[in-house]
């Protein structure tokens, strides 16, 4: 029969578990007392090399990016595309590259000004719903391929990744960094070696919703590619960098989408009223008696608003409208 512990070893072990990995070792004094001091272990397998202050500046500036390139691709896609972030950690280059699915839509992105590459992985989860929403579907009831992407796919996902790159420029022009450039596309990201597998990269992972459809995208930033830049991602720098961030950006990004948005538009001639008998016996030819003077303006409707007023005419051999001012709410049709 096995021995059973008895309270005092349960209690060790469960203190050995819970407890912090810090020990605590006694060291001589200047006095010749016994001082204790606390030591903490050192994996110098995984050094941690950005401090959490900077951490936290980073996943700041990239929220900014997640509410952008959520924007930029809500109106690509004429449908919701809700972007934010999930997680930020401090990993190895290989611990990243295993952590993703293969085959997957894995970029390379270059940093013109500091000569350095940045990763882009997009889940197969949520990227080819999204190809399927681009080429007509519902994007409901996508399948998922265990395969690359084709080279029409490839093409799709381009426009995908640039609206990406520019958000990413926007992003870090705060840093004094804004020329990034699509350099490689990959399925499998063991193939690509952007650094040393044991180098440290911060890898930034978002979460992707597209109606039921969820997946990542993860933006891996090597220490290298940082290191030059470290200095401006204090946390009290960071402050300042985040209030001239980018509101005008989100502004001009919504203001871009609306653009190509469609409404309807009603140009009302004039209003009057007639008896049921007088409408049934209309014929061709008959005319219509309006309170309205002929020269007067017409009133120009956006989505049943009254917005515009102008004046009938021709051109180019079709009827038309000029606009001569502004109407009021309220002005009689």
């Amino acid at each position: 029969m096995a021995d059973v512990l008895d309270q005092s070893e349960v209690d060790a072990l469960l203190a050995a578990v819970g407890g912090s990995t810090n020990q605590v070792e006694e060291i001589l004094g200047s006095d010749g007392s016994k001082v204790h001091r606390e030591v903490t272990s050192y994996d110098f397998k995984r050094p941690e090399r950005v401090s959490k202050d900077q951490i936290r500046a980073l996943e700041g500036m990239h929220e900014g990016f997640a509410r952008n390139f959520g924007a930029a691709m809500s109106g690509f896609l004429r449908t919701i595309l809700e972007v934010r972030i999930v997680d930020t950690e401090q990993l190895t280059y290989s611990e990243f590259t295993h952590s993703l699915p293969n085959p997957t839509c894995f970029n390379l992105i270059s940093l013109k000004a500091l000569e350095a590459s940045i990763c882009l992985e997009i889940s197969p989860l949520i990227i080819y719903p999204i190809i399927d929403r681009l080429l007509g579907g519902t994007h409901v009831d996508a399948f998922i391929p265990q395969r690359a992407l084709t080279s029409i796919e490839q093409r799709l996902v381009g426009r995908i990744i640039d609206r990406a790159i520019k958000m990413l420029g926007d992003t870090w022009s705060s840093l004094g960094i804004d020329e990034f450039e699509l350099t490689e596309t990959e399925s499998n990201p063991h193939l690509v070696q952007v650094v040393a597998p044991n180098e440290v990269v911060i890898v930034i992972t978002f979460e992707l919703k597209l109606g039921g459809k969820t997946g990542t995208m993860s933006l891996c930033i090597p220490f290298a590619t940082i290191e030059p830049i470290l200095d401006k991602l204090a946390s009290q720098n960071w402050l300042s960098y985040r209030r001239k961030d980018n509101m005008t950006n989100v502004r001009e990004t919504v203001a871009g989408s609306l653009k190509h948005a469609s409404v309807n538009l009603r140009a009302f001639l004039a209003r009057t009223r007639i008896s049921m008998r007088e409408l049934m016996e209309l014929e061709v030819g008959d005319v219509i008696q309006t309170e309205k003077p002929a020269n007067s303006e017409v009133i120009i409707q956006i989505e049943g608003k009254n917005k515009f007023a102008g004046r009938l005419g021709q051109f180019r051999d079709n009827r038309a409208i000029r606009v001569t001012r502004l109407a009021a709410p309220d002005e009689r049709l």
